[in-house]
C-alpha cells in the first residue's frame, strides 16, 4: 500500500504540470474553435498530427532503454550520455533534411504557399527530440518538481503567446488597422493566420530547451559503442510500438483529409477535421491522467519488479486506474452539456463521438497497465507485434469507415483498435507474466458507468428542469458504490 501511496503521490506530482498544461492547452480550443473558423482549425489539427509521428520516430524508445539499462547499472551517466550523443546526432540530421526539402513536403501536404510550416515544425520537432533524454532522465531521477517546474514553464509560455497573438493582437488590427500601436505593428501580421499557433510553439520549445542546456553542458560526454548497441536492440521494437501507436491514435486526422477531399471538397473536409480535432480535445481529460499516470508509472514498475510484491502492487494499481478512468468518463458525460460549451458552436456537432474517445482512452490506459509485461520480461518485439496488430485495424477500418460514416467512423476505429490491444496483451501477459488482475472489476467498473450515464439520459429527458441535480446524484452514486466495495479492501490492506 505505501508503494502505491508513493506512486500516486508521483503521479499528482507529474500531474501538475500534465494537467495544468493540458487544461490550459485545452482553454485555448475555446480561443481557436472562436478565431479561427472548423477549416481553418482544421489544418492545425492535421499539422500536428504529423508532428506525433515525428517525435515517436526521432526518440526512438530511447527514453524507455534509458529507464531499463540504468535500473540495471551503477554507470547512469555512460548511459545517459550514449543515449543523449545518439538522440543529438539524429535529430540534427533531420533538421538539415528537413530544411533541405521544405519545398516538396510543403506541396505533399498541399501548403505549397506555406514551406515556412515545414521548418518550424522541424525546429520544434527537433528540439523536443533533443530534450527527450534530459527530461527522462529527470524522472528517473525522481526529481519530478524540477521536471514539473520546466513543462510548466514550457506551458505558459506557449500559452502567453497564443494570447498575445490571436487575442491582443487580433483584437488591436481589428479596430484600429494598421494605426495600431508599435508592439502589433512589428510583431503582427493578420496574413500569417494559424501560423501564430505553431509560431508560438516554437517559442515556447525553444525556452524549453534552454532550461535544459545547463545539465546536458555539465555531463560528461562519453559514447560507448558497445552499450549504444545493446541500447538499440532494445529501443527498436518500443520505436514500433511507439509508431503504431501514434497510427492508432492520430492516423484518422490524417486520413480525413486524404479519404474525403474529392468526396465533400477541400474546405468542407478540412471542417469535419476540424470539429473532429476539437471533439477530441474533449477526452482529454483521460488522456491527462494517463499521461501523468505514464510518467510516474514507468520507472516506478521498474523499481518494483524486483520485489516480492510487485505482482499484487500492479494488479491493485490496475484496479484503481481503471476506478479513476470510469469516475472521470462519467462524470465528463453527466455534464457533457456544459463541458462542450467550450468549444464554438459551429463545432458542437461532434459531441456524439466523445463517449466513444473517452471509453477508447480508458481502454488505452488498460493497455498501458498491461503492456509492463514485455518491458519487464525485455519481450519488447509482442509489444511491437501488439501495437502492429492495432495498427492494421485502425488502417483497415479507417478506410472503411471514413468514406461513409466521416469522423465518426474514425472514432470507432480507435475504441475497436485499444479495446483489441489491451485484450491481446492480457493474453500474452498471462502467459509470459501472469499478474492475478481482477476481471470483475477491469470489466465491472466500466460497463457500470456506461449503464449510469444511459440512465442519466433517460431520467433527465424525462425531468428536463432537474437534470443537473439528477445527474449529480447518479455521479455521487457511482463514488458511494466504490467507495462501499473498496474501502474494506483498503483498510484490510493498511
Amino acid at each position: 500500500m505505501n508503494s502505491i501511496r508513493q506512486l500516486a503521490g508521483q503521479t499528482a506530482i507529474y500531474g501538475l504540470s500534465s494537467i495544468m498544461g493540458r487544461l490550459l492547452n485545452y482553454l485555448l480550443v475555446p480561443l481557436y474553435t472562436r478565431v479561427f473558423t472548423p477549416d481553418q482549425y482544421g489544418v492545425v489539427t492535421e499539422m500536428y498530427a504529423y508532428v506525433a509521428f515525428l517525435v515517436v520516430i526521432l526518440t526512438y524508445g530511447m527514453e524507455t532503454a534509458l529507464f531499463r539499462f540504468s535500473s540495471e547499472s551503477n554507470n547512469k551517466k555512460i548511459i545517459f550520455s550514449t543515449a543523449l550523443i545518439t538522440l543529438f546526432c539524429t535529430t540534427i540530421s533531420f533538421v538539415f533534411l528537413a530544411f533541405v526539402f521544405s519545398i516538396p513536403v510543403a506541396n505533399w501536404l498541399g501548403y505549397p504557399n506555406h514551406t515556412e510550416y515545414v521548418i518550424w515544425f522541424a525546429i520544434i520537432v527537433g528540439m523536443d527530440a533533443m530534450i527527450a533524454i534530459p527530461m527522462a532522465k529527470l524522472r528517473e531521477m525522481n526529481k519530478a518538481k524540477l521536471f514539473t517546474s520546466i513543462n510548466l514553464i514550457n506551458i505558459f509560455v506557449n500559452i502567453g503567446l497564443n494570447l498575445f497573438f490571436l487575442v491582443y493582437c487580433n483584437s488591436q488590427y481589428q479596430q484600429y488597422g494598421k494605426d495600431s500601436n508599435w508592439l502589433v505593428n512589428t510583431f503582427y501580421n493578420p496574413e500569417v493566420g494559424v501560423g501564430y499557433v505553431f509560431i508560438s510553439n516554437l517559442i515556447a520549445s525553444a525556452v524549453k530547451a534552454g532550461l535544459l542546456i545547463p545539465s546536458m553542458l555539465h555531463t560528461p560526454l562519453k559514447y560507448d559503442t558497445v552499450l549504444f548497441k545493446k541500447m538499440i536492440l532494445y529501443a527498436l521494437p518500443l520505436l514500433l510500438v511507439g509508431l503504431a501507436g501514434i497510427i492508432n491514435e492520430t492516423l484518422d486526422r490524417i486520413l480525413i483529409k486524404r479519404l474525403l477531399i474529392d468526396q465533400l471538397g477541400e474546405k468542407n473536409t478540412m471542417a469535419q477535421l476540424g470539429i473532429y480535432g476539437a471533439c477530441y480535445k474533449i477526452s482529454i481529460i483521460i488522456s491527462i491522467f494517463i499521461q501523468a499516470f505514464r510518467y510516474a508509472a514507468e520507472p516506478f514498475f521498474f523499481s518494483m519488479h524486483k520485489k516480492e510484491n510487485a505482482k499484487k502492487v500492479y494488479s491493485e494499481v490496475m484496479n484503481y486506474f481503471v476506478i479513476t478512468c470510469s469516475a472521470i468518463f462519467l462524470g465528463i458525460m453527466v455534464y457533457i452539456d456544459y463541458v462542450m460549451l467550450f468549444v464554438g458552436k459551429d463545432f458542437r456537432q461532434g459531441v456524439k463521438v466523445v463517449p466513444i474517445l473517452l471509453m477508447a482512452n480508458l481502454c488505452l490506459g488498460i493497455y498501458f497497465n498491461l503492456s509492463i509485461w514485455y518491458k519487464l520480461t525485455g519481450k519488447t518485439r509482442y509489444g511491437a507485434y501488439i501495437a502492429i496488430t492495432g495498427a492494421v485495424i485502425t488502417i483497415v477500418l479507417n478506410f472503411i469507415c471514413i468514406p461513409k460514416f466521416s469522423y465518426f467512423g474514425s472514432a470507432c476505429t480507435t475504441l475497436i483498435c485499444y479495446f483489441t490491444m489491451a485484450a491481446i496483451s492480457y493474453l500474452y501477459s498471462q502467459k509470459y507474466y501472469p499478474v492475478n488482475y481482477n476481471l470483475k472489476k477491469l470489466f465491472g467498473y466500466p460497463l457500470l458507468v456506461l449503464f449510469l450515464y444511459n440512465l442519466s439520459i433517460l431520467i433527465s429527458s424525462a425531468h428536463q428542469p432537474y437534470k443537473l441535480y439528477i445527474n449529480t446524484l447518479i455521479l455521487l452514486a457511482f463514488i458511494g458504490f466504490v467507495i462501499l466495495i473498496e474501502k474494506p479492501k483498503a483498510i484490510k490492506t493498511i
